[in-house]
């Protein structure tokens, strides 16, 4: 499921959440129309490399949400002194995409010069010509080679780049650590097999009445979203390596419901009350009487935000047996309108580097976002991994950090042995088969788990056969 305005409503609310002389010395040429590769996308017209540019951005926080906006109109203003001959044009909408009229944008060719987008959408808008191809001229980002290999693929095809990520967070284990010091559990090692995870559910049910050990989604799409997550940790695939046929009817996919089904009818550690979707674990969350749920780090900023709770009682770890393996990530970025001139393309490259790509800068300015009162500390988007501007931006977390980064500890530390993996084709109707699934082995004693896997595998070949 897509961050932020999609179904999960990311905490980061209006969207899911030092090298500025590059470029602009550099003049580079045109391409020409008659090259012989006229069906793709690429950048037409050359000027000086000093002449005005304006350039259309997307994604300008909405004035709903004034802090963020300041921030960003603050961003464009020393970013333009710094290149005068650079005007940026912010448009902002909430959410940032409208599916209603998103794709009648591309089509259209009516995007901004500078366009948002989900990962979820990359792939199609590269294949359907309505993004601009920005290989000779995304070198001059200095980061470049530092973004996690992982997520800078998400923009690319083959040898080609399409454009630049903003956010990218992976899910995990969120667990509350108040009720696993009062369960008798260490908070500061939180399960790593599902087996423990079992254990600690038991004994955070038995503290006493309305208290649920573990909680899970199973309808509303969420069930099969959730059920990917746990699927992908287990070292399983939602499709096929073509994409053409369901994968999840495996050994790692059984794992999945049988574990649930444990946990629910002979553990009772998941409660009575299912067909739970994303605003009822939230809420359970924020009353204090969950002990653990799937889900990236802003779901402890949401909890805090919008359900009551309170940063310093959660915790989040990798989801388990997930090291070594893969996790469900998800995020955004920014793609190039296939009309943009060169000109455009180098300028929108300055302004992504300048307010996505450095730390301290942009969305990295954790100094500002203190002073503002907004909360710094959360480990999330991770674009660098463990590379010098990654650490750059761990160390600023740290320094300006307004909610407890040790209690993230453990889901930083997994991250170097997992493997980020995008949600699969037709995502959402997949989910919808498996919230049949995933609702069944949580409502009924007697499920058939191995029927409802074939059931629900043959609904999804049909489904992925229409869609290749």
């Amino acid at each position: 499921m897509r961050t932020t305005s999609h179904r999960r409503m990311s905490a980061a609310g209006w969207r899911r959440p030092a090298s500025l002389l590059l470029v602009a010395g550099l003049g580079l040429a045109a391409a020409s129309c008659g090259s012989g590769d006229e069906d793709k996308p690429t950048a037409q017209g050359s000027a000086a490399a000093d002449a005005p540019v304006t350039i259309t951005v997307g994604c300008q926080p909405p004035k709903s949400n004034p802090k963020e906006r300041a921030g960003w109109d603050e961003d464009v203003a020393a970013f333009q002194k710094l290149h005068p001959n650079i005007t940026i044009q912010s448009k902002d909408a909430f959410p940032c995409i409208n599916p209603d009229t998103f794709q009648a944008k591309l089509a259209g060719g009516t995007q901004e010069d500078v366009f948002y987008v989900y990962y979820t959408d990359v792939q199609k808008i590269i294949k359907s010509k309505q993004a601009a191809d920005i290989s000779q001229y995304v070198g001059s980002v200095k980061a470049l080679n530092d973004i996690r290999p992982d997520v800078q693929s998400v923009f690319k095809d083959g040898d080609k780049t399409y454009g630049l990520p903003r956010n990218n967070y992976n899910m995990g284990l969120v667990y509350n650590r108040k009720l696993f010091t009062q369960a008798g559990l260490n908070p500061d090692s939180p399960p790593k097999t599902w087996a423990e995870v079992q254990e600690a559910a038991k004994k955070i049910a038995a503290i006493g009445p309305g208290y649920t050990g573990f909680g899970e989604y199973s309808a509303g799409n969420t069930g099969g979203w959730h059920f990917a997550a746990s699927l992908y940790a287990r070292g399983g695939s939602m499709v096929s390596e073509d994409g053409k046929s369901a994968a999840f009817n495996s050994a790692e996919g059984k794992a999945v419901l049988e574990n649930l089904k444990q946990m629910r009818w002979n553990d009772n550690s998941m409660g009575t009350k299912q067909l739970l979707q994303w605003e009822d674990l939230m809420r359970m969350m924020g009353s204090g009487k969950l002990g653990m749920m799937i889900g990236a780090p802003d779901v402890v900023q949401s909890v805090n935000n919008d359900f009551k709770g309170k940063f310093e009682d959660y915790g989040v770890t990798a989801v388990p047996e997930s090291e070594g393996k893969a996790s469900l990530s998800g995020g955004d970025g920014y793609m190039f309108n296939p009309k943009a001139t060169p000109e455009k393309i180098k300028a929108g490259l300055l302004w992504l580097e300048f307010h996505e790509l450095t730390p301290g800068k942009g969305q990295f300015n954790y100094e500002r976002a203190k002073a503002q009162g907004r909360p710094v500390g959360l480990p999330i988007p991770d674009l660098y991994g463990d590379s010098a501007p990654g650490q750059e931006i761990t160390a600023l977390r740290k320094q300006f950090a307004t909610v407890p980064v040790d209690h993230f500890t453990p889901y930083v530390t997994a991250q170097s042995s997992i493997t980020n993996k995008l949600e699969p084709p037709k995502a959402q109707e997949l989910y919808a088969v498996l919230d049949v699934a995933m609702s069944a082995v949580l409502t009924r004693k007697d499920a058939d788990i191995d029927k409802l896997l074939s059931d629900a595998a043959s609904k999804a070949d049909k489904i992925l056969a229409k869609n290749t």
